[in-house]
């Protein structure tokens, strides 16, 4: 194929809400410009990019798939981007190596709530956006109402360069304003013919083209004074501000289209080479240590590892962007993550799930290669003898815990593997074995990511799982303080054990004031791993416990603590005060210290108004002005507390404090209560006391465990 230099390669990520049409204009771009012989299609399971077997089954985007394609004088990378918000991860790790965004709205839909966590994510990234009102052809379409709506939730610089003469079945016609003409086009579209514009749209145009033409001059000094003076833009010169406006994330021009008709698209395709900006014109990438990386193809070897695919009797395909210099077949360059050495035996441009050979690839290009050894998201690889390492991508916390088991015993290794290869492929998902909870978790974005994760273990893993609720990391504490003492004494032949403990437990608090009658002769302060403090005072006067002996009473303390006395959980936030006890010359011993420090922390707890935490999590809902009232009062039930609501953007924001037990299926809720319109994101906030009826059931069901084990 061709060869293109940096100034000649465009990167665009095709982003919107499910179902807006992504993957159709994929199609329409590919068929235009040759790669395809025919428009595939998502009802017949034949499009390029979802050809995974789950998109085909589930007729949407699960994956970002990456294709490439040339049109006039310029290459084209597109990347495909799944719409909902559990797949965030795909559509974040695409806007990382994307030059521009092409936000897809449905006509007949407006302005959906994916398509407002996605500008979140250009917004952060400050991705130059184009924005399509696509299915224009359908009888529900309205144009400029979506076109109301992103103005109001993207700001006053969306700004329209095309509409359409009329929308619904009789679509065929766009009008453009910033060269001023009629794109007519036929039943089958393709390409158009170039009209006059109508005498009946003339005053339309103008005006639209004027509102064009003052929003590129209000972004840039020289054409302000340029309009001024002439009263007018040329249309090079409208370009030239749209380009530079569109750099500093300033102006979003908006164009029409009907993918499945394949009207406009074409249009679209000139203006992303043209107009939108190449890898070169784009700000320099920063290194972690904060130096600038300029796209230059005469610069030192450097890419990023952006999305790996993991392929049966292939491996892993890793794709990368190259920032600087020119990487060819045979390269061998360094990973800065990890300090191996990479050989890139083949290079690939990707088509789909088709891998097309190529011989380099220059700064600004995106490329796939596979079988590296120890390379994965995140990673720079670069020429031996420099050091770059460019800022990692930041994935979205979690949203959704689930307890993840084999059904088959002795599977649990095959399980593991399976969940490492999930990791791998997609940086959003985690897993964990927590000793804690003895189970083994899964955390992902939601409840559709969840069925993706399911579906790849036991189609692809050939593995079969059951996915439950996780247990509550509860945790324990007192109300009081409690004395207690234990003497602890065992004679059974030759030397025997014996400790005597005399302790006084409180909770402990910031700043709270000294033991009252004690006299502290050394503390220790314990972050403890799980959460709060132990503080453990040695308070003993007049050598009643031997100072070597006090290390064993706290091993004991804190073997007890992490076994809590009520439920088995971890305990937190307590001040030990040892002030008293006795020792034998010779039966006394660190086993007997451990023994009795353990056995008086126990009895002191239970009555020191034992209390059993819970955590609770910072909850915050994004939903629609009219799903306030159904999704406060879904929370209410949840026994959260709703601490406020603000607009943001064109939503209302809800925060909530929720116990953790009440957040299980929240994502499926949420999601049928809303219709798929609102999204939450959760965090640990605290500990807060359960209530006393679940603290009598948690302990009446953990004493019959225990009864189990003793049996």
């Amino acid at each position: 194929m061709a060869t293109y230099d940096s100034n000649h390669v465009k990167n665009i990520a095709l982003l919107g809400h499910a179902g807006c049409g992504k993957t159709s204009i994929a199609e329409c771009m590919l068929f235009e410009a040759g790669i395809t012989k025919r428009r595939g299609t998502v009802s017949t399971r034949t499009t390029v990019s979802d050809y995974h077997e789950l998109e085909t089954e589930r007729q949407s985007s699960v994956f970002a798939s990456l294709m490439h394609t040339n049109w006039k004088e310029y290459k084209i990378n597109i990347i495909d981007t799944p719409g909902y918000d559990d797949f965030s991860g795909e559509v974040i790790s695409a806007l990382r190596v994307a030059d521009t965004g092409i936000m897809v709205l449905n006509g007949a839909m407006g302005v959906e709530v994916g398509t407002d966590v996605i500008w979140e994510y250009t917004d952060t990234f400050k991705t130059p956006t184009v924005f399509i009102v696509n299915q224009l052809d359908k009888n529900e379409a309205d144009f400029d109402r979506t076109v109301r709506e992103a103005k109001a939730h993207f700001g006053a610089n969306v700004v329209a360069v095309q509409y359409p003469v009329q929308t619904g079945a009789g679509f065929n016609g766009i009008i453009d304003v910033l060269n001023m003409v009629l794109y007519q086009f036929k039943p089958e579209g393709g390409k158009p013919e170039k009209l006059p514009i109508p005498a009946h749209e003339k005053e339309r145009a103008e005006q639209l083209h004027k509102e064009l033409v003052e929003t590129i001059a209000s972004n840039d000094e020289g054409l302000m004074e340029k309009y001024f003076d002439q009263g007018e833009l040329s249309e090079e010169d409208m370009k030239a501000g749209l380009h530079t406006s569109m750099i500093r994330h300033d102006i979003f021009p908006l164009f029409c289209a009907s993918a499945e008709k394949n009207m406009g698209i074409g249009r679209i395709m000139s203006f992303i080479d043209y107009v939108c900006p190449a890898a070169n014109e784009m700000p320099p990438q920063k290194t972690i240590t904060g130096k600038l990386l300029p796209c230059d193809t005469n610069g030192p070897a450097c890419i990023f590892i952006f999305k790996t695919i993991i392929e049966p009797h292939i491996g892993e395909l890793s794709l990368f962007k190259v920032y600087s210099g020119t990487i060819k077949a045979g390269s061998e360059l360094v990973n800065e993550n990890t300090g191996v050495t990479e050989k890139f035996n083949q290079l690939f441009l990707l088509e789909g799930h088709n891998r097309v050979p190529v011989q380099e690839l220059v700064a600004g290009d995106i490329g796939a290669t596979i079988k590296l050894r120890s390379t994965h998201v995140n990673n720079t690889l670069h020429d031996k003898g420099t050091n770059i390492e460019l800022e990692p991508i930041q994935f979205p916390h979690p949203n959704v815990t689930v307890a993840i088991t084999t059904v088959n015993k002795g599977d649990e290794e095959k399980l593991s593997q399976a969940l490492h290869t999930l990791q791998e492929e997609d940086a959003t998902v985690q897993f964990e074995v927590s000793q804690e909870l003895k189970q083994t978790l899964l955390h992902c974005q939601g409840e559709l990511h969840l069925q993706v994760i399911q579906w790849k273990i036991e189609h692809i893993h050939n593995l079969e799982v059951k996915m439950g609720r996780p247990r509550i990391p509860y945790r324990e504490t007192i109300g009081r303080m409690a004395e207690a003492n234990y003497r602890h004494k065992k004679q059974s032949g030759g030397a025997g054990q014996f400790a005597e403990v005399f302790m006084r437990i409180e909770p402990w608090y910031e700043g709270m004031p000294e033991p009252s009658g004690l006299n502290v002769r050394h503390r220790d302060e314990m972050n403890l791993d799980w959460g709060g403090k132990l503080v453990f005072c040695n308070c003993i006067v007049g050598g009643a416990i031997d100072a070597r002996f006090l290390p064993s009473v706290l091993k004991g303390v804190l073997e007890k603590m992490q076994n809590g006395p009520l439920t088995g959980c971890y305990v937190r936030d307590i001040r030990v005060c040892v002030y008293d006890g006795k020792m034998h010359p010779v039966d006394s011993n660190d086993i007997s210290f451990k023994i009795a420090g353990l056995q008086a922390f126990r009895q002191a707890f239970m009555e020191a108004a034992p209390q059993l935490l819970e955590p609770v999590y910072q909850v915050e809902v994004l939903c629609l002005d009219e799903q306030v009232g159904a999704v406060m009062g879904d929370l209410q039930t949840r026994l959260g507390v709703v601490e406020g609501m603000e607009a943001e953007g064109h939503f209302q924001k809800i925060t909530a404090k929720v116990p953790l037990a009440q957040m299980h299926q929240y994502s499926s809720s949420l999601r049928s209560l809303t219709q798929g319109r609102a999204r939450f994101n959760m965090r640990f906030d605290s500990y807060s006391p359960v209530a006393y009826d679940v603290q009598r059931k948690l302990m009446e069901a953990h004493s019959k465990h225990e009864l189990v084990l003793q049996d």
